[in-house]
C-alpha cells in the first residue's frame, strides 16, 4: 500500500476527485494551490524506501473519524539550535580519501542547503583526540616526567586537516554551530600521566582552564567560532582511551574557580555547558547547578542515552528551567539492524530530545571506512558513521545519515518546537521554522501502517504511515 494515498479499499464506492485519493469531497472542499498542500518525505524500517519525497496531500475541512495529531502552534517551547554529529578526526581521515569531486559532493550534500543536502546545522569536534580519532594526542603532549604550566609547548598543530575540513564546511555554511569537548587532559595534568582514566590534578585546574581558552582562541584565530564546549566528555566513564574521571563536585569546582573565571578575563563568550553523559544520572547536573557560584558561568547541561530514559533532559528543566538543555552523542553500531537503528533513534534522540527541551540532537561520528576505523587503541570498535567510505569513488549512507536528516533538512536552526500530541504507537515532535513553515517529525512504532490526520487550525490532512517507518511532514498555510 503506498504511502499517503487513501485507496478504495479504504473508502470503498467512493469517487476519485480533481485528481486526489481522499474522501468524496467536492473540489471546493479540497481547495487549491500549494497553500494547502503538506509535503512529506518517508524513510521505512525496511529500507524500501530512504529519505524519498512521497505524494503530497491537502488539509481539508471535513472529518472524518481517524485518530488526530494535533499541532498547536499558540503552545510554544525551546528554539532550535540545530541537528548533526560529531566530526571525528577519523571522519577527517576517511572522507579526504575521497577523490576530490567525490569529496566536495559529499560536504556539500551534508552540509549545504540545497534539494539533494541534509543541511546539518551543528557539530561536536574533540578537545585533542576522541576516541575516533587514529591516535592519542592533546595540544600539549610532553615526554614523560615533564610539565608544562605556562603551556608554552600548545599548539592545534594536530587538528591542521580537522581544522582545514571546517573551513571548508564554514564555506557551505556559515552559520552552523559548534560545540566541543575534551576526551582527556594532557597526560601530565592527570594523576595516573596516562591518557586512559585517571582525574585532573587540583593543581592543574587553573592551567586546564588556560588550556581550554588557548583552544577557543586559537580556532577563532583560524576563523572557527566555538559557541559551546563541556569540561567533559562522559566523565563517569575512565574506560575509554582517552577518557577521565572527572566526578560532579570536580567539574563544579572546576568550572566555578577556574574555568568560568578564565573566560570571563579573556571575554571569551564560548557557553560552558556540564556534565555531557547518561539519561542516568541527572544528579550530576543539578549537583552542579544548585551552586550559585558554578550557575553564573553555566548555559547549560548536556545529555546522551546510553543509560536511562531521556526525560531525564526534563528532569533537569524543570528543576532549572533558566538553563538550556544539549543532546550531544548516540551511536549507531555494527551490530545493530537498520530497523530497529531508525525507529529507536529518531523515536528517542531526535524526537524524543525534542520533547524534553533540547536545542540540539547529534548522532555520533560522521564517517569511517568498512572495518568501523580508525579507532584509537582501546576505542570503539563498532561505532558506524553516517557515512561509510570504502574507497576514492564510493562511500555508503547508513541509517543515522537518515536519523539526523528527518530533522536536519527541514528544521534549520533558529526554528521554534511547538505542542504536537501522539499516540501510544505514534511519537511526534512538531517545529515553526523561520520562514513561517510548520514541520512534524513522525515516528510510527508499530509494526502494521497507521491511519491518522494532521490536525491544524481546524483542518485536518488525513494520512497513512507505513509501519516501522518515519516521516517529516512540512506545510506553510
Amino acid at each position: 500500500m503506498k504511502f499517503h494515498n487513501l485507496y478504495s479499499f479504504f473508502f470503498k464506492g467512493t469517487s476519485l476527485l480533481c485528481g486526489v485519493v481522499l474522501f468524496p469531497l467536492s473540489c471546493a472542499s479540497v481547495g487549491s494551490g500549494k497553500e494547502s498542500e503538506v509535503q512529506s518525505w518517508l524513510t521505512r524500517g525496511n529500507e524500501s524506501i530512504k529519505l524519498q519525497q512521497q505524494t503530497p496531500v491537502r488539509f481539508v475541512k471535513n472529518a472524518n473519524n481517524w485518530q488526530n495529531i494535533e499541532i498547536d502552534d499558540t503552545q510554544k517551547f525551546q528554539y532550535v539550535d540545530g541537528f548533526g554529529y560529531t566530526l571525528t578526526g577519523g571522519s577527517v581521515e576517511v572522507i579526504n580519501r575521497l577523490s576530490s569531486s567525490k569529496r566536495k559532493a559529499l560536504l556539500h550534500e551534508l552540509f549545504g542547503n540545497d534539494k539533494n543536502s541534509i543541511s546539518i546545522s551543528y557539530l561536536r569536534l574533540s578537545i585533542g583526540a576522541s576516541d575516533l580519532d587514529g591516535r592519542v594526542f592533546s595540544y600539549d603532549d610532553l615526554p614523560e616526567g615533564q610539565t608544562d604550566p605556562s603551556l608554552s609547548k600548545f599548539s592545534l598543530a594536530n587538528d591542521k586537516d580537522l581544522i582545514a575540513m571546517l573551513k571548508e564546511i564554514l564555506a557551505i555554511n556559515p552559520k552552523i554551530k559548534i560545540i566541543a569537548a575534551p576526551w582527556s587532559p594532557p597526560v601530565w595534568m592527570k594523576d595516573n600521566g596516562k591518557s586512559k582514566g585517571g582525574s585532573l590534578k587540583p593543581d592543574f585546574y587553573r592551567v586546564y582552564a588556560d588550556y581550554f581558552a588557548k583552544y577557543i582562541l586559537g580556532m577563532k584565530k583560524e576563523g572557527i567560532t566555538i559557541d559551546a564546549v563541556t569540561p567533559q566528555n562522559e566523565p563517569l566513564h575512565p574506560g575509554n582511551n582517552p577518557s577521565l574521571f572527572m566526578p560532579s563536585d570536580q567539574q563544579r569546582d572546576f568550572i566555578k574557580g577556574h574555568l568560568g573565571p578564565v573566560f570571563k578575563s579573556h571575554n571569551i563568550k564560548t557557553k560552558i555547558v556540564v556534565y555531557d553523559h547518561n539519561c542516568n544520572k541527572p544528579e550530576y547536573a543539578l549537583d552542579i547547578l544548585k551552586d550559585p557560584e558554578a550557575y553564573q558561568y553555566i548555559d547549560g547541561s548536556a545529555f546522551h542515552l546510553y543509560e536511562g530514559d531521556i526525560s531525564a533532559l526534563s528532569t533537569v528543566h524543570n528543576a532549572f528551567p533558566d538553563k538550556n538543555l544539549y543532546f550531544t552523542e548516540q551511536w549507531t553500531g555494527s551490530k545493530g539492524t537498520f530497523n530497529e537503528d531508525l525507529n529507536w533513534h529518531v523515536k528517542n534522540v531526535v524526537i524524543g530530545s525534542m520533547r524534553n527541551w533540547s536545542r540540539i540532537a547529534l548522532e555520533w561520528n560522521v564517517a569511517n571506512d568498512p572495518q568501523y576505523q580508525p579507532h584509537t587503541d582501546g576505542g570503539c570498535t563498532e561505532c558506524k558513521g553516517a557515512i561509510t567510505v570504502s574507497d576514492s569513488e564510493n562511500f555508503t549512507r547508513n541509517v543515522s545519515y537518515y536519523i539526523i536528516a528527518h530533522a536536519s533538512k527541514f528544521v534549520p536552526a533558529g526554528s521554534q518546537r511547538i505542542a504536537s500530541t501522539q499516540t501510544e504507537t505514534l511519537s511526534t515532535a512538531a517545529f515553526k521554522t523561520p520562514a513561517g513553515k510548520t514541520v512534524l517529525i513522525i515516528q510510527n512504532g508499530n509494526s502494521t501502517d497507521e491511519s491518522f490526520n494532521i490536525k491544524y487550525n481546524g483542518k485536518t490532512a488525513p494520512v497513512i504511515l507505513s509501519g516501522n517507518s518515519a516521516a517529516t511532514y512540512v506545510f506553510l498555510i
